[in-house]
C-alpha cells in the first residue's frame, strides 16, 4: 500500500537534515540539529574531574543528559525536576553508550565530557537526532581542548570513527527510512540503528509492534539504516573535519 510521506520523499530518503554548529557561545562544542520538524540542541561541557568510581584510574568519562522541553510536543511536557522518568533515563544512557563506543577514554586525563541534548521540537526521531548531534559536539570539544592543552596533540586523537543514528520501520507494509511521528505512531515495526561511517553497528533497537517481520524485511531495514547513517556521517565530516586534533 502506497502512502504519502512528509516532504514528498521516497521510502529510501531522510527528512531534510540541517546542522547549525557553534549554536552556544559558552559550550565547548554545540549544534542545533534538525531532522525535518524535529529539532534538538546539543551542547558539550568538559570538566577537569571524573565521577568517584573513575578517580585514580587515569581515564576519562563520557556521559549524556536528555530532556524534552515543555512545549516540544503538542501537549505540555512537565519538567523532570527531582528525578528523570524511565524513557528519559533510557535515552540518555543510550547516548552515553553510543559515544563511548567510538571514543577512547584514555589519553586525555581524568576529565569528564558531558553532552546535554534538549529537544525543542519533537516529530519523531529525537534520540537519533540527539546521538548524531552529540557526536559532533564531542569532537568539537576535543579539538577545543587541544587548543588549551597543546601537549595533547602528541597523543592519538581519541575518536575511532564517525558515528550517527537513524530510525527505520515498516509502515503500511513498506520499509522506510527516518520515520516522522505520523509514521512512527502507525508503524508495524520501529527500529533505531546506530552505526559508524565504516558500517559497523553500535546498537540496534527494534520491535515488531503489530505483526512479526520476516528476515528479508529485517535485512532491508538494516540496509536502509546503514545507508542513512553513512549519509549522516558525511554531514558530520563536513562540519567537524577530519578526526584529528586540527580545528
Amino acid at each position: 500500500m502506497k502512502f504519502e510521506r512528509s516532504y514528498s520523499r521516497k521510502s529510501t530518503e531522510m527528512r531534510p537534515v540541517l546542522i547549525e554548529p557553534n549554536f552556544y557561545d559558552y559550550a565547548d562544542g554545540s549544534c542545533l540539529i534538525s531532522f525535518g520538524r524535529t529539532k534538538v540542541l546539543c551542547a558539550a561541557t568538559l570538566e577537569n574531574s571524573v565521577p568517584p568510581f573513575m578517580k585514580g584510574s587515569g581515564k576519562a568519562w563520557m556521559t549524556a543528559e536528555y530532556s524534552m522541553l515543555p512545549k516540544s510536543s503538542s501537549d505540555r511536557i512537565r519538567r523532570e525536576r527531582t528525578s528523570v522518568g524511565g524513557r528519559t533515563q533510557e535515552i540518555q544512557r543510550l547516548i552515553g553508550r553510543a559515544l563511548r563506543s567510538v571514543f577512547s577514554l584514555e589519553g586525555w586525563g581524568e576529565r569528564s565530557l558531558m553532552i546535554d541534548c534538549d529537544v525543542i521540537q519533537a516529530d519523531g526521531g529525537t534520540r537519533t537526532a540527539s546521538i548524531t548531534g552529540a557526536f559532533i559536539c564531542a569532537v568539537m570539544a576535543f579539538k577545543k581542548l587541544a587548543l588549551k592543552y597543546p601537549d595533547l596533540k602528541s597523543k592519538p586523537f581519541p575518536v575511532k570513527d564517525y558515528m550517527s543514528a537513524i530510525s527505520v520501520g515498516i509502515v503500511s507494509g513498506q520499509c522506510v527510512l527516518d520515520l516522522d511521528y505520523s509514521e512512527d505512531s502507525t508503524a508495524h515495526t520501529d527500529m533505531n540503528l546506530i552505526a559508524t561511517a565504516g558500517a559497523k553497528l553500535v546498537e540496534v533497537q527494534g520491535t515488531a509492534e503489530k505483526e512479526p517481520m520476516d528476515q528479508e524485511q529485517f535485512y532491508e531495514l538494516m540496509k536502509l539504516g546503514i545507508a542513512g547513517t553513512k549519509e549522516l556521517c558525511e554531514l558530520q565530516k563536513k562540519i567537524v573535519g577530519s578526526l584529528n586534533w586540527e580545528v
